[in-house]
């Protein structure tokens, strides 16, 4: 359900000792039943919860900042950052992070930790955190030679010729086009900067991409992966029906795949990190996940604070992460035995110490349409590899043009 923001004026807010908590999806309705506990410790405070849907919640936040609306306190996507932090909307929060007792760096995943720090200043604090790893059928794989998952990139992309060679798979993996993060992931995992000159500009065509988007083109050049996604109506019948073996997805896919696959091919999904591009070398996924951050404008910032560090907490996070599968934050609250005894889950466990953050700059979200765009006009051949990372740096250098501005002026 999908609350309406609540108006009226914010004096009468500040008195009724009430913190306004903008959730988003489905955490804003599961967070509701851990504010009792927090409200039982902290007599005269309240918490009041307004739930806004994904497809909703970034306009909706700049609509509020722009009506000077805000709440107390939000829920943030950790590539949204770098743009509320442009727009001088939240606090920084480095001095309240000294002073805590529950919070503190080496508490989080380093590489989530990072997607927080802008201009090396604190501006969130990381809620829950997903990556990526890769979801594959040990059966169909053991059978071509690989009892456990590919380790590089060349493993990869043999084991994938060989389940269509072979016939166990129709194709050896799923890699979307419709999708940024395949690409990006690979590039990031090649030492591509994606940007460049102080992230002025594109960096796209750089040596580093350019091995990582070709890379990732050969599976559709060979056939291994189905070409766009009107070939997998259905991406759990797909896998169980061996119409692919592999697929590289996020955390939120666990529970799916349990509910949705038959009983023979559940006993043989497995997860394990992503494959390097060369043996020895880390293998990064992407550092991804939802903040808490803090109203500049809010007049309850300490009371936002204790919530903040109430949800901090490793208990809490637990409890959190029964509601609603999200992964914890809290490094400690992985040490509980519902997530060391679930095998799905140690993957990422594993793969959460080698994460980056995409760029940190305010423009991301429309670079990254850019890059899904010129992904699949290369992939359909359409565009050749070259032609369609030179058209993507154009337009990614044009959508960089105010930060190119903005910068200039900050240097006289």
């Amino acid at each position: 359900m999908t609350l309406l923001f609540i108006g009226g004026c914010s004096t009468s807010r500040d008195q009724s000792g009430t913190i306004e908590f903008w959730a988003v999806g489905a955490e804003g309705e599961h967070i509701r039943k851990l504010i009792p506990e927090f409200e039982r410790r902290n007599p005269g405070i309240k918490v009041r919860i307004q739930t806004i849907p994904w497809t909703a919640a970034h306009e909706k936040l700049l609509t509020a900042y722009a009506g000077n609306s805000m709440p107390d306190m939000y829920q943030l996507g950790n590539t949204w950052i770098p743009e509320f932090v442009a727009l001088d909307a939240i606090l920084e929060l480095d001095s309240l992070v000294k002073a805590s007792e529950t919070i503190g760096e080496t508490n989080y995943f380093p590489g989530i930790w990072a997607t927080n720090i802008i201009d090396g200043k604190l501006y969130g604090i990381p809620w829950y955190v997903d990556t990526r790893v890769l979801f594959y059928r040990r059966d169909l794989l053991a059978q071509v030679g690989y009892p456990e998952a590919p380790q590089t990139w060349d493993e990869l992309l043999d084991a994938s010729r060989r389940l269509v060679r072979e016939k166990k798979a129709t194709y050896g993996i799923l890699l979307p086009v419709n999708e940024w993060a395949g690409p990006v992931i690979l590039g990031i995992q090649a030492g591509s900067s994606l940007l460049r000159d102080n992230n002025c500009y594109g960096n796209f065509s750089g040596a580093e991409f350019r091995r990582a988007f070709d890379y990732f083109l050969q599976f559709y050049r060979e056939r291994l992966c189905p070409l766009g996604m009107s070939q997998v109506s259905n991406i759990y019948q797909g896998f169980a029906e061996g119409f692919y073996a592999m697929l590289i997805t996020g955390p939120w896919n666990i529970g799916e795949f349990l509910y949705r696959l038959p009983e023979d091919v559940r006993g043989n999904l497995a997860t394990a990190v992503l494959p390097a591009p060369e043996a020895g070398q880390p293998a990064f996924s992407l550092a991804g996940g939802s903040s808490l951050v803090v109203s500049k404008k809010s007049r309850k910032k300490n009371a936002v604070w204790k919530l903040i560090e109430y949800l901090s907490e490793a208990g809490t996070q637990i409890r959190f992460y029964d509601l609603t599968r999200d992964l914890p934050a809290v490094r400690e609250a992985w040490e509980d035995s519902v997530l060391v005894n679930n095998r799905y889950v140690a993957a990422f466990h594993e793969q959460l110490q080698m994460v980056k953050a995409t760029p940190k700059v305010p423009e991301w979200e429309q670079i990254a349409l850019k890059v899904q765009q010129y992904t699949e006009s290369a992939a359909y051949g359409e565009l050749s590899p070259e032609q369609a990372l030179r058209k993507l740096d154009r337009n990614v250098d044009q959508i960089l043009e105010k930060r190119r501005w903005l910068l200039s002026r900050t240097e006289e």
